[in-house]
Formats: structure tokens, C-alpha cells, sequence
């Protein structure tokens, strides 16, 4: 067992684990946050999506070991109570979503598009910086419209 020491959405954690254990089984298993979902264990869907040092990653490819003293986001922290996140509330305003089981990964990869190119971004860079998250209800149309609504609606870094 290896002591792991990692601040999970503002609070700093210290959690005993096996060193095969994967991040996204971490989170899900051990500390019940399972709003990060697995989806194919090969780092093909998105679905596990969390920001870790401020960079969208597949959970499922990462042993929670690699995750020692970082900073790791999940979809339970971006509410504020039962106030949405702004993405959270796009994706429900654009009917961005569907089944929901790719909503969390797809969510995390959107808000980590917004913090690493700022709101000026068009439906091209959207497009290709989700690639690596599949959806397989909605064509995408809706949720890049959430993405780029939440681009219009946060202020341009000029200002």
C-alpha cells in the first residue's frame, strides 16, 4: 500500500492505496465520487474526464500514485450547491446531453477548453479538442453549441 496525498476539489485528501490502483477507481471506489464514470478502460470514450494540474485527463489510464500531491478536479466540484457550474448549466440549456453517461467526461473536457484557451475559441478548436470524448446519442451539434455559449457569456480576457 502507498499513502497518496492529493487535493480533490479544494480539499486536501490522504488515501492508502495499492499501487495497480487506477485514478478513476480511486475516486469511484474508494472515495464513492462516482459521478466520473468508466467507460472502456483504454482511454478511448472520455468518460473518466478530470482536470488534473489544470489538464483534461482519462482517469482510467492514470494510477492514482501519479496523482501524488496534485490538484485534481471532478464534476462534484464544479457546482456550488445547487448552483450549475456554467458549462454544467449550458450543457442543460443547449439539450447537450442525452443518456448522461458521457456528460461528466465531456463536461470536464469543455471547462478545461475554456480555462486553457479563454473564450475566444471557435466551433473548430471545440470540435477538435473534443475528440477524444465520445458520445454516442447526440451527434456533438448540441454540445458544442454548450461549449461556445459558455464562450460568449464569460468576459474576453481584454476586459
Amino acid at each position: 500500500m502507498t499513502t497518496v496525498s492529493l487535493t480533490i476539489n479544494g480539499d486536501r485528501r490522504q488515501v492508502d492505496v495499492e499501487d495497480r490502483t487506477l485514478l478513476v477507481d480511486l475516486l469511484r471506489e474508494t472515495l464513492g465520487m462516482t459521478g466520473t464514470h468508466v467507460g472502456c478502460d483504454t482511454t478511448q470514450c472520455g468518460a473518466c474526464t478530470v482536470i488534473l494540474d489544470g489538464k483534461a485527463v482519462k482517469s482510467c489510464t492514470i494510477l492514482a500514485v501519479m496523482a501524488e500531491g496534485a490538484e485534481l478536479r471532478t464534476i462534484e466540484g464544479l457546482a456550488d450547491g445547487d448552483t450549475l457550474h456554467p458549462m454544467q448549466q449550458a450543457f442543460c440549456d443547449n439539450h447537450a446531453l442525452q443518456c448522461g453517461f458521457c456528460t461528466p467526461g465531456m463536461i470536464m473536457a469543455a471547462v478545461n477548453i475554456i480555462e486553457r484557451h479563454g473564450t475566444d475559441i471557435d466551433e473548430s478548436l471545440v470540435r477538435r479538442e473534443l475528440e477524444g470524448n465520445l458520445c454516442r446519442c447526440t451527434g456533438y451539434h448540441n454540445i458544442v453549441k454548450a461549449v461556445l455559449d459558455v464562450a460568449g457569456k464569460l468576459p474576453r480576457a481584454s476586459e
